[in-house]
């Protein structure tokens, strides 16, 4: 099977049992929604939102990871810039269930308005 990046993230989560994907859309990150919003209504005990932006997103998905519930919340690298304060606090207080977040970078700015790399 051969998928692109965005979609085998989308199959990641279900493979991994994530129960509650919040996203704030935006390229390169879109496909990971839209794919997530053609697959939601099949999976049972699964939630899915487009989020108001990242720093709900996160705080979506923190509180369903600080419940027990596996999450994941997806954003464009400046997104999470937007989402440093519930970042943060997650950090701090912690989780009790797998969370991942996808930041969506454009090192190169090909489809944003402005360049950031979260590698360094």
């Amino acid at each position: 099977m051969l998928l692109l990046a965005n979609e085998a993230i989308a199959r990641g989560v279900l493979e991994a049992g994530v129960r509650l994907v919040a996203l704030y859309p935006g390229t390169p990150s879109s496909e990971i929604g839209n794919n997530l919003t053609l697959m939601a209504p099949n999976l049972p005990n699964f939630y899915f939102e487009f989020s108001t932006n990242e720093k709900v997103a996160l705080e979506v998905a923190g509180a369903a990871a600080v419940a027990g519930v596996r999450s994941m919340m997806v954003c464009k690298g400046p997104g999470l810039n937007v989402a440093a304060d519930p970042f943060f606090s997650l950090a701090y207080v912690g989780v009790r269930a797998g969370m991942v977040i996808v930041v969506a970078d454009d090192p190169s700015m090909w489809s944003s308005q402005n360049e950031n790399d979260s590698r360094y």
